[in-house]
């Protein structure tokens, strides 16, 4: 099995398309107002936004996109205008990590974990 696509909701299409694109993410599918689909620069999976009126409350949908190069990437993507809620850091999982919000409050993390995504030394055998 491999994970083929992650779909978010939106209030804002119009919004949302623009944000992700900024990203780096290449618009693959528009069907305004209703669903957008991207592929990812690297990799095989896609991620879709599909419009709904009322966005989920609380904690919401948090989003990882691994990027390598991260301090580089979050520093090209200010000086696209996107703002980020906290800077990137190392996690004590191994994980360094940045924060940011969509433009419908959905929790973006920009990280790079290299082999501790999939292999921490926590892993189970």
């Amino acid at each position: 099995m491999d994970l083929n696509q992650v779909t978010i909701t939106s209030r804002d299409l119009e919004r949302a398309i623009p944000f992700y694109q900024k990203l780096g993410l290449r618009l693959i599918v528009e069907a305004k107002p209703r669903y957008a689909r991207f592929e990812c620069p690297t990799g095989n999976a896609t991620f879709s936004i599909h419009y709904h009126d009322k966005i989920q409350s609380g904690n919401g949908t948090t989003v990882y996109f691994e990027v390598e190069k991260l301090d580089e990437y979050v520093a090209e993507l200010i000086t696209k205008g996107i703002t980020f809620n906290e800077m990137p850091m190392d996690q004590s999982w191994l994980w360094r990590e940045a924060r940011l919000k969509d433009p419908d409050g959905n929790l973006i993390i920009l990280y790079y974990a290299g082999k501790n995504r999939k292999n921490p030394p926590w892993r189970i055998k």
